[in-house]
């Protein structure tokens, strides 16, 4: 099967896309074609993909880029036997002449849409009903994954569900130690900036760095690279999720401070899945399903629970995790335990290429006969397939007409 992977708004690098999504169908054996804002985001394709290389989708601009990624996906749809896209966007660029298509929805975006900062306050609610009313017309056009099973209430139908879970080691690279706690994600106002700013001056205070890594809302940047000059936070940037996540390991605790807002009240952050894979402590504030994951579990607690939007909570949660070091083991291997009993990525993986390869055979529709990708000259801006670049389909199609 060749798949023809898109994103214009996501990081090349993005976990679920790349480090999940992309890994297992390449290491199911399938060709992937990625298209992705690389040049823009600084980013080195991987050499077992071909890489097609579109403007970033960010803030106001988004037409340029649009047009950009209407162009190549016009190009390459028609030798994939899978077009698979990730930001809501790109359902105003999908061309006429495509393969089985399938939108992975990362979350609720008339939601998301309410704390946006680009997006013009009066028009952030009536948007989010343009956007309802694209998903409803995608759902009669197109095959649907979710990323939660809260999204399911605003579909009709009964779509397959792909959780945001993530490769859990079989033991923690080092146990929890005491003088640092770590933010993994992106950083919005949203999800915690000023909080974790006044964490910051305060922990430091007591000899414990809060370390942020990850990429920034633009309005956010500058709070975080004042923080960082004075040495009140030390903040990374993006870092890609496989090395973020070495960074992370032994670490005091793992922090996520969502705000009471609809687009995390039904999702449960990934940042808390890793944390706890990983062998940190957590403390979160009280979304639902963070709550119940942390906090509910028979197999004990993970970690720590604070208010909303409460930073000398936090600062307390951390501090008293530093003076408890029984404490904190214990939460530290009982994370470890769930995730590794109800997270490992590798479980979900296997479910997530069976069914892009159903959805392929069900459709049944011959794929038009042509070169591998890559072999007639590729443009600058891609990187030729890895060896083996045509789907095993069409090759028993090449096979059946020389017989």
């Amino acid at each position: 099967m060749h798949a023809l992977v898109a994103t214009i708004v996501h990081h090349p690098e993005d976990a679920r896309i790349l480090h999940r999504q992309i890994r297992a169908l390449v290491d199911a054996g399938h060709t992937v074609t990625y298209v992705a804002p690389f040049r823009e985001c600084g980013v080195t394709p991987w050499e077992r993909i071909r890489s097609v290389d579109v403007p970033r989708a960010k803030g106001r601009d988004r037409v340029s880029s649009l047009r950009a990624a209407r162009a190549v996906l016009t190009r390459l749809a028609p030798e994939a036997d899978l077009l698979l896209f990730h930001d809501p966007e790109l359902l105003m660029a999908l061309p006429a002449n495509r393969p089985v298509t399938v939108w992975d929805i990362h979350e609720d975006t008339p939601a998301a849409l309410l704390t946006k900062p680009w997006v013009p306050g009066p028009l952030r609610r009536p948007l989010g009903g343009v956007v309802r009313g694209f998903e409803r017309h995608a759902e009669r056009r197109l095959r649907l994954l979710l990323a939660e099973e809260g999204y399911r209430s605003r579909f009709r139908g009964d779509h397959p569900v792909v959780p945001n879970t993530t490769e859990v080691p079989r033991t923690p690279l080092r146990p929890p130690g005491d003088d640092r706690v770590v933010y993994l994600g992106h950083v919005s106002m949203a999800r915690g900036a000023h909080e974790m700013v006044r964490m910051g001056r305060r922990l430091r205070d007591h000899g414990v760095r809060l370390e942020v890594i990850g990429n920034a809302d633009t309005e956010v940047r500058p709070l975080l690279r004042e923080a960082h000059q004075e040495d009140a936070l030390h903040w990374y940037g993006f870092v890609p999720n496989d090395r973020a996540l070495r960074m992370a390991s032994g670490a005091l605790a793992g922090i996520s401070l969502l705000h009471d807002t609809d687009n995390y009240r039904h999702s449960l952050p990934t940042k808390i899945v890793e944390y706890m894979a990983h062998g940190l402590p957590v403390v979160t504030s009280p979304n639902p399903m963070a709550e119940a994951l942390v906090t509910r579990r028979p197999e004990g607690p993970a970690g720590l629970v604070v208010p909303f939007n409460d930073s000398e909570a936090a600062v307390r949660a951390v501090l008293e995790l530093r003076r408890d070091e029984r404490a904190r083991h214990e939460y530290a291997s009982t994370g470890h335990r769930i995730a590794q009993d109800s997270f490992h990525w590798p479980v979900q993986a296997r479910l997530f290429v069976k069914q892009l390869e159903e959805w392929v055979a069900e459709a049944g529709d011959p794929v038009p006969l042509r070169d591998a990708p890559g072999t007639s000259g590729p443009p600058p801006t891609e990187v030729p397939a890895f060896p083996g670049g045509v789907s095993r389909q069409r090759k028993r199609r090449r096979a059946a007409l020389r017989e």
